[in-house]
């Protein structure tokens, strides 16, 4: 069933070597930039748990040393790729990604003399086509 799904697509911070929920302020609890496409900013209980425990994203993963990452299209002067790679927040924040509803003419360039990307920190600015690393991969990438 969906809800075993959901289950097993868990994360706490809870538990042994974790915090407890007394002890756990409002930074750990809130959304940080990082979390985008890795975990769900909407699925988390309410009361004491809520922050503590969440939900992997749609498109989310773990790498072999378990670090999340996301999915991301790869950008090549301008035109974006069907190539995809998965960075974890470390490696994404090298990077300046646009928006997955971005304007694509039919050979997937931007149309648009800038665009609407996410650069250091997570921070949106516009950018020109030609400084774009990657894409998202879906509008519902959250």
């Amino acid at each position: 069933p969906l809800s075993e799904v959901t289950h097993k697509r868990r994360i706490s911070a809870l538990g042994p070597g974790g915090l407890t929920r007394e002890r756990a302020g409002f930074e750990v609890r809130d959304v940080h930039n990082t979390h985008y496409g890795r975990l769900c900013p909407i699925e988390t209980p309410e009361g004491p748990n809520i922050g503590l425990i969440n939900s992997l994203s749609a498109f989310a993963r773990t790498n072999d040393y378990g670090f999340l990452e996301t999915p991301y299209r790869k950008v090549i002067d301008g035109q974006v790729t069907e190539e995809i790679e998965y960075l974890s927040a470390i490696d994404e924040a090298n990077y300046i990604i646009a928006q997955a509803n971005s304007n694509l003419d039919e050979n997937n360039r931007f149309t648009d003399a800038f665009v609407t990307a996410r650069g250091e920190r997570g921070e949106s600015g516009l950018n020109k086509p030609e400084d774009i690393h990657y894409m998202d991969v879906s509008t519902q990438q959250v």
